[in-house]
């Protein structure tokens, strides 16, 4: 037999077939899945049930630790829900906590529409609160129709400059918001800090860091003889004026288009900085809003901690809603339940840190899941 006819015997009888250059067999690893995960990057829409579940995920979660404590979580968390709504006392608390969060969360709602992400409101609610207050340190003799509507327009104005100081840097220099709008809080507590232990402290308050109280003139009024404020009318015009803008207008429009793909926003003639801009000064606008109707209607003085941190959860109230009118709505009064419930279950030995630790694990298990929503299983072929 010929060496040739021997090969090609062996070659039919198991012997490996040659491997042509450039079409290497690639060997299959036994452990190897019938499937994979994948990270869809046109998934931006997580599913429907991610906020419920992330809201239940977060209950159960926060439960655990409850627990830990000694304490039963569902008779601590039926104490929240009744010290929040369970009484009109509660109910107009809630409410009263429900105005900043709604007004803070429609302005990063708005920037968050055109991706621009601003977590400065924190910063431009004090900086409105020290505008407002401005007004009642200066013109203390103006009557009310002088004085309420010079207050607004100051609380406003100065939560729009506070915004346009992350914008500018933002569309000119190409300066990352989330770091210069961070810095901008604290540069705003500092400044607060500032007025309210030197020149506008109270010369009669025994050394507590505010400002003298507000007159009548100076002061939102108020329904009945709760503290639910007329702050209530300036958030609910505000929702709706954002609801009809987002859906009904061309500009609205332009906006979700910017959100949705910048580049074909600006193929298509829009000034993508200029929107940018606006929309900064018309987000710490609102937040500015709110820290005027928390000075005026709630605390009736600038004081230090002035703010529980509203313009922060202002952000998870957002991504709560995802960015809807009525999702806001819904958010900001179950965040103002969370926080009237913190205090509530004080009586029964709880921290009134629980309801910070629900809303912390609420944004944890909302951002796992928005990252969940955008995996996919796929078939390894």
């Amino acid at each position: 037999m010929s060496e040739q006819q021997a090969a090609g015997t062996l070659g039919r009888e198991g012997a490996s077939p040659p491997v042509r250059a450039g079409n290497k067999q690639k060997s299959v690893s036994p452990l190897r899945l019938p499937f994979r995960l994948e990270i869809d990057p046109a998934g931006k829409e997580s599913p429907w049930w991610v906020t419920p579940a992330a809201v239940l995920l977060a209950l159960l979660v926060c439960g655990v630790f409850i627990s830990l404590n000694g304490m039963n979580p569902f008779m601590v968390y039926s104490k929240m829900v009744q010290g929040a709504f369970g009484s009109t006392f509660g109910l107009t608390e809630t409410l009263v906590k429900a105005i900043p969060l709604l007004l803070c969360g429609l302005g990063v709602s708005i920037a968050y529409r055109i991706a621009v992400w601003n977590i400065g409101a924190e910063g431009q609610f004090i900086a409105g609160a020290m505008a407002a207050t401005a007004v009642t340190v200066y013109f203390p003799h103006l009557p009310m129709y002088v004085a309420l509507p010079a207050m607004v327009v100051a609380g406003m104005a100065a939560g729009g400059v506070w915004g346009l100081l992350t914008a500018i840097p933002r569309t000119y220099f190409q300066v990352n918001e989330l770091i210069t709008s961070l810095m901008l809080n604290y540069v705003a507590l500092l400044a607060l800090n500032y007025v309210v232990f030197g020149p506008w402290k109270d010369p009669k308050g025994f050394n507590f860091p505010g400002t003298p109280m507000f007159t009548a003139a100076q002061t939102l009024p108020a329904f009945g003889t709760s503290r639910l404020h007329m702050g209530l009318f300036f958030a609910v015009v505000a929702v709706l004026v954002y609801a009809f803008v987002m859906k009904y207008t061309r500009w609205g429009y332009e906006l979700r288009l910017i959100g949705a793909n910048a580049e074909a926003a600006r193929n298509a003639g829009i000034r993508i900085s200029r929107h940018v801009l606006i929309v900064m000064a018309i987000s710490g606008g609102l937040a500015g809003l709110a820290g005027m109707s928390e000075v005026s209607g709630v605390a009736h003085r600038l004081m230090y901690g002035i703010s529980p941190g509203y313009g922060y959860t202002a952000i998870i109230v957002a991504w709560l809603a995802k960015l809807g009118p009525i999702g806001l709505v819904i958010a900001s009064v179950l965040f103002g339940g969370l926080i009237v419930g913190g205090y509530s279950v004080q009586t029964i030995g709880l921290p009134s840190s629980t309801s910070a630790m629900l809303q912390g694990a609420i944004l944890f298990f909302l951002i796992a899941g928005g990252m969940a929503g955008k995996l996919r299983i796929r078939r390894n072929g």
